[in-house]
């Protein structure tokens, strides 16, 4: 299958967890990152297109502010192939706030290796 992304991905040496913004149930955990989106690791597996208002916690290294919300769209989900109960969920982000913006990329440029 071809690639069709075009913005750099890179993988998140972070332990971060996204958290459903309404219910606080977690969703999953930073995978990797671009500027557009992101993997996240989750346990359960999310269908294609489904939009979650999203809470991400933040450190002191890229905002003031203990957490942001977001919203994000699921774009593909695939079982991992060596822990059968793990997925991969790729999300892309919807509008984003400057505010909000300006802290993704410092998250992208900080954590993403």
């Amino acid at each position: 299958m071809q690639d069709r992304r075009h913005a750099q991905r890179r993988r998140f040496g972070y332990y971060m967890p996204i958290v459903d913004d309404k219910t606080q149930e977690l969703i999953g955990h930073l995978a990797d990152i671009s500027p557009d989106g992101f993997k996240l690791d989750s346990t359960v597996p999310i269908p294609d297109g489904k939009v979650y208002n999203m809470r991400l916690t933040l450190t002191g290294e890229v905002s003031s502010k203990p957490w942001m919300s977001f919203a994000a769209r699921s774009k593909w989900c695939k079982s991992d192939e060596i822990q059968p109960n793990s997925y991969y969920v790729g999300f892309e982000i919807g509008n984003l706030s400057a505010e909000n913006a300006a802290i993704f990329k410092r998250i992208f440029e900080k954590y993403g290796s």
